[in-house]
């Protein structure tokens, strides 16, 4: 329980006890063997005065008292240091997850009415496959005793069957086999009934139930559900099993799926287990295949839909609106391709890229016909990335760039897709963004040519020779008359002897 002050948890509060299970031997005997040493007596005896509020052949709610029930009956003092001490110990059936603890504001009042809602405990074998709880009885009690305490409430299987092996064949009979249901004829007034009880017996929830969170309840789901189903019997025990619905509805919510898209998959093989438990990682695979194959043909039908707009107005030939013609400032011009620099200027070609479709675009690279795939991959980031014409146009040109550069570059789909999705992420969205985008990307590959140059260089362990550089005369004095001649005269005797050696 996390109370910060004091003063709104008092004796002279008042609260009620929610149970909707009986407790029974084996529970009475896993609350005094197994939960007792892990938070003590007092708490166990807490939990114990709770459940009785409640009569033991019902189930319900208690009627609200004053918290001074529970300060007698513990023996506790009603001062801050009783309070202090009762907190603990509801928060100690909290955290093993035998109580839940919920405060509600009377606004009539302006008041706090506290619910304690009962939780049964563990049966062994849940108990023992919860890993925290088995941890912590471990560190009270010891190893030896948590092995000592399962074997004291587990009852082995028969001496007959042991060291022998047996085939296990299922023969239940299922309920549809035995008993039919007249469903032509709703009872309205026997459903409505029921809605009232169930609404009556729980007024008050969290805010996190699924009506309010949008999830589907049990009510949406076997309506659906085929009847000849094998895991039929699986999907009734939803109604009763919270924590299951809850794990279905998160699976909902997640990859946003109907009630018949939900039904389709529970009726699959394997969602289940032989104890009737959802396999949540085979329930989520299913469930991302069907959420990415819906994500496909959506974004098929937007194509589609895009280019039936598209060939529309181009056959009724409505008159668009002359577009605004938006300037590019000087800063953000980009270079003209050497396919372009003989048709256009600088000036004309980045107006171009600012202001006209990439459509006309394309076909400005492509006299001819434009090829398939350079179109579709263009028409997906058009109509299923929305990504601004203008911002598409800079792709374009920053593709043709990259093919002029280098002959040897391959732009494939992934590629092109990858940009796109860079962009989107860092929300490059305007012209001038996706030009600072392009130049920051050819500044990060030009660092790594450098890099993987100077790798190359240190792996073969050459070194980059010195080449030495004829310095000039530093201080710029002309040659005498007297030291002229006297370099010609050192070269005719050069000449001389060169001759007379041959």
């Amino acid at each position: 329980m996390r109370m910060t002050n004091f003063l709104h948890f008092t004796e002279n509060h008042r609260y009620c006890v929610y149970r909707d299970f009986c407790v029974s031997v084996l529970d009475d005997k896993m609350l005094s063997s197994i939960y007792q040493p892990m938070v003590g007596a007092f708490a166990i005896s807490l939990y114990r005065l709770l459940v009785s509020h409640i009569p033991l052949e019902k189930v319900g709610y208690s009627a609200i008292e004053q918290q001074r029930r529970l300060f007698l009956t513990l023996g506790l003092e009603p001062s801050e240091k009783g309070r202090r001490y009762l907190i603990e110990q509801t928060s100690k059936l909290e955290a093993v997850g035998l109580l839940q603890t919920s405060r509600m504001v009377v606004a009539e009042t302006d008041d706090y009415i506290y619910e304690y809602e009962l939780q049964a405990p563990l049966s062994p074998a849940e108990f023992f496959k919860t890993q925290h709880l088995t941890l912590l009885l471990r560190d009270k009690v010891g190893k030896f005793a948590v092995l000592s305490l399962r074997e004291e409430l587990w009852s082995k299987e028969p001496q007959e069957w042991s060291g022998i092996s047996l085939n296990k064949e299922n023969i239940s009979v299922p309920f549809y086999d035995i008993f039919e249901l007249n469903t032509h004829v709703i009872d309205y007034e026997l459903e409505q009934a029921l809605e009232e009880v169930s609404a009556g017996s729980k007024p008050v929830r969290s805010l996190s139930s699924d009506q309010d969170s949008g999830g589907l309840n049990y009510a949406d789901i076997i309506l659906r559900f085929p009847r000849e189903s094998r895991n039929r019997v699986f999907v009734e025990r939803l109604r009763y099993d919270h924590e299951q619905m809850g794990i279905v509805n998160y699976v909902v919510r997640k990859y946003n799926l109907s009630v018949q898209d939900l039904c389709r998959l529970l009726d699959e093989d394997g969602i289940f287990t032989s104890q009737g438990e959802i396999v949540l990682d085979d329930l989520q695979h299913k469930a991302s295949l069907h959420f990415r194959q819906g994500m496909k043909l959506q974004e098929k039908r937007e194509i589609t839909a895009g280019k039936v707009v598209a060939l529309r107005q181009e056959l009724e030939g409505e008159p668009d609106e002359p577009a605004q013609e938006h300037p590019v400032q000087m800063e953000y011009y980009v270079e003209v391709p050497l396919q372009f620099q003989s048709k256009c200027d600088i000036h004309q070609y980045n107006m171009m890229l600012r202001n006209e479709p990439y459509t006309k675009l394309l076909q400005t690279f492509f006299p001819g016909t434009i090829p398939s795939p350079f179109m579709d991959m263009f028409e997906k980031i058009d109509l299923s990335y929305k990504l601004p014409e203008e911002v598409i146009n800079v792709l374009i040109h920053y593709l043709m760039t990259l093919i002029a550069e280098d002959g040897e570059q391959r732009i494939n789909r992934n590629f092109v897709e990858a940009i796109a999705s860079n962009m989107l992420l860092k929300q490059v969205d305007t012209y001038e963004k996706a030009v600072q985008y392009i130049r920051d990307q050819a500044k990060m590959k030009g660092k790594q040519k450098a890099a993987s140059r100077a790798r190359t260089y240190a792996k073969g362990g050459k070194v980059k020779p010195d080449i030495p550089v004829a310095q000039g005369n530093a201080s710029g004095q002309a040659v005498s008359d007297e030291e002229f001649e006297e370099m010609l005269r050192f070269a005719a005797e050069m000449q001389a002897s060169k001759k007379k050696g041959g």
